[in-house]
């Protein structure tokens, strides 16, 4: 998740837990640690009024929805829940019916009640795959981590997105197709989301982010699942992905943020895409998050205070990690479909009807030849923009990482 300097995005490392104690054939995990991992459980899985088992092996719990995560914090205290947004420009384009496909595999199980949120059951074993128990969700602390041709990082991120930046924003609008590429190895990631930011790397970047990715460190699969993540201090010491931490409020019963989707596009077979949209309601400052037509939820702007006023920046994408290991060698983790944005239609990965939303809250169609392009590795992974009267301004991206070009 990184653009250029303002725009520098980490995943969660692994490591493996401490082992002490040896017996005839297995190891003993410290008394302390499992402890601590109990301990941490209890923070992270709030009291069930119903679960529903998923078809994946997700368990959803559905919690009351003022004891969600946020309320652990301080600052929400006094906070009262706004279910719908204020702005007649957000409220009126949520529309009185809701889609009847199931975009997500618990659903296909059952529903949460009115006045429930539904939350994604954290284990024992996602815990242990986290680089640490207590920041388990967040993303690692930044050190230098671009790629560049002369001195390779351990960690290495791949992009192809587009932005407009320099701006005054209220956010963004897009469909992002849904794909389930080939990711090789646990820690390693492939994603395609959106970025609402504001900051800069130094001073502390705010970042408001949302798609789908694949990523089995934090979920311990390689379905594609739908994500949230947010930082107000350029990923340092706040911030996590979905409701991990206290920040985002949840309003929707039908969404659960890190579930699996229920489909995904073939080569040259069907194609499925979502609407996602992050939008400033302009009269509580709250930024609103919806998935098709579902009001999902909002971050408080206190959370990220550079985004107050505005966005300065709108970006659209795709982007993989990858770790070198010393080999020197490229990973063949796919982005988007696993091939080039050159493939076209129902063959590569695209994202259309793409939107950045004013500070009148209108939404714009920006024009390919206003768009900035991010591509760290064309030969790996690249993008081709363009525009029709059916997909507004669009483009295609991805690739399959290793080939005879990239070696």
């Amino acid at each position: 998740m990184m653009l250029n300097q303002t725009m520098v995005f980490l995943i969660l490392g692994m490591v493996i837990p401490v082992v002490i104690g040896t017996f005839p054939g297995k190891s003993k995990i410290s008394y302390l640690h499992e402890q601590e991992i109990e301990l941490r459980l209890k923070q992270l899985n709030k009291p069930a009024i119903k679960s529903i088992h998923s078809p994946d092996g997700d368990i959803i719990d559905c919690v009351w929805i003022y004891n969600q995560p946020s309320f652990d914090h301080p600052l929400f205290k006094n906070h009262t829940i706004q279910m719908r947004p204020k702005s007649n420009s957000i409220r009126d384009k949520t529309g009185g019916n809701k889609t009847d496909i199931i975009h997500q595999l618990w659903r296909t199980k059952g529903e949460c009640p009115k006045n429930t949120i539904p939350i994604r059951r954290r284990t024992r074993d996602d815990l242990l795959r986290s680089d640490s128990i207590e920041n388990y969700g967040r993303k690692s602390p930044p050190p230098t981590i671009y790629h560049t041709d002369a001195a390779q990082p351990e960690e290495v991120h791949e992009h192809t997105c587009v932005h407009v930046d320099y701006g005054q924003f209220h956010g963004s609008k897009s469909r992002i197709s849904i794909w389930k590429p080939n990711v090789v190895r646990t820690r390693e990631f492939s994603l395609a989301q959106t970025w609402v930011v504001n900051g800069d790397w130094d001073t502390g970047l705010n970042s408001l982010e949302s798609g789908w990715q694949i990523l089995h460190a934090l979920y311990g699969d390689k379905n594609p699942r739908l994500f949230a993540y947010w930082t107000g201090d350029t990923y340092r010491e706040t911030g996590c992905y979905n409701l991990d931490c206290p920040g985002f409020v949840q309003v929707s019963r039908h969404i659960s943020l890190g579930a699996a989707l229920n489909t995904f596009s073939t080569y040259n077979g069907e194609q499925y895409d979502f609407l996602l949209t992050i939008e400033k309601d302009q009269e509580t400052g709250l930024w609103w998050l919806k998935f098709e037509t579902y009001l999902i939820g909002y971050w408080p702007s206190f959370i990220v205070p550079k985004l107050a006023v505005s966005a300065r920046k709108i970006a659209w994408g795709g982007e993989i990690v990858y770790y070198t290991r010393g080999q020197g060698t490229h990973t063949l983790t796919q982005m988007g479909s696993g091939h080039f944005a050159e493939k076209g239609f129902r063959k590569a990965a695209y994202f259309n009807s793409l939107e950045y939303i004013d500070t009148s809250n209108y939404p714009i169609t920006p024009s390919p030849q206003h768009l900035q392009a991010t591509v760290t590795r064309p030969e790996c992974y690249n993008l081709m923009v363009g525009s029709s009267q059916r997909w507004g301004t669009y483009f295609f991206y991805g690739g399959p990482g290793r080939n005879p070009q990239c070696p």
